[in-house]
């Protein structure tokens, strides 16, 4: 054998072993996941997370948890249902027909008067700069996934048209007029928020989101007393 195919051997097994070993780390955390949902109690789901989560919430990425993808959600979850589901900057990587599928989904495995929290890039924010950072293909980081930049409107439409009752947390109007109602972190905190992002500073808003609670029904969870721990840190 000459040494050009002995480095492509070398090579493919190492590719071999790489996949294998993918496979197996992408098994023992599914694993791990079914015994964190099958153990709670109260079950609240991060999806899309980028290592980025809060205590008391179990949170997914899109290999353990792929949301137009109707297997993942039964061999996670099968007969339980979720309390509340959290997806900040999600929505905006799915076109409007897989941004449907989505939210059918959630609505599907949320308990009835369970609630999702989604938050988006806001299309009616006026701040150049802040658009050609979260438009469709912009510069910011992974915007060149966008495939939708949705306002309070759009957003509002897409997920009442899947039978969620909607209340807009944060976002801007048609006029530049910022809107924003006193949200509880502890329902789900979204980092790219007027509170929590540390671009807006005195008072001017660098980066925000629209923030809405698509409702499973019209039974509206009381989040302020869901939790026994409140806390905006």
């Amino acid at each position: 054998m000459n040494i050009k195919k002995l480095k492509d051997r070398i090579q493919l097994l190492y590719r071999l072993k790489t996949k294998v070993l993918s496979k197996y780390r992408n098994f023992r955390n599914i694993q791990r996941l079914k015994t964190l949902v099958d153990n709670s109690t109260s079950l609240r789901i991060v999806i899309g997370a980028g290592g980025v989560f809060e205590t008391g919430w179990i949170t997914t990425e899109i290999e353990h948890l792929d949301i137009l993808n109707n297997k993942h959600w039964e061999r996670l979850f099968r007969k339980k249902r979720i309390d509340c589901i959290l997806g900040e900057h999600v929505w905006e990587h799915l076109t409007i027909a897989e941004g449907r599928s989505a939210a059918r989904n959630c609505y599907q495995y949320l308990k009835p008067g369970g609630y999702l929290r989604v938050a988006v890039p806001d299309g009616f924010q006026s701040d150049r700069e802040y658009l050609e950072w979260v438009k469709v293909g912009g510069i910011g980081p992974g915007a060149k996934d966008h495939k939708m930049l949705y306002n309070y409107k759009t957003l509002t439409q897409l997920f009442e048209q899947v039978g969620f009752d909607v209340k807009l947390l944060e976002y801007f109007d048609s006029e530049n007029k910022f809107h924003f109602v006193d949200w509880d972190v502890c329902g789900g905190k979204i980092h790219r928020s007027m509170r929590f992002d540390e671009r807006n500073i005195n008072g001017i808003l660098k980066y925000t989101s629209i923030i809405l609670d698509a409702y499973k029904n019209t039974k509206k969870v009381d989040i302020y007393n869901l939790y026994a721990t409140k806390s905006d840190s």
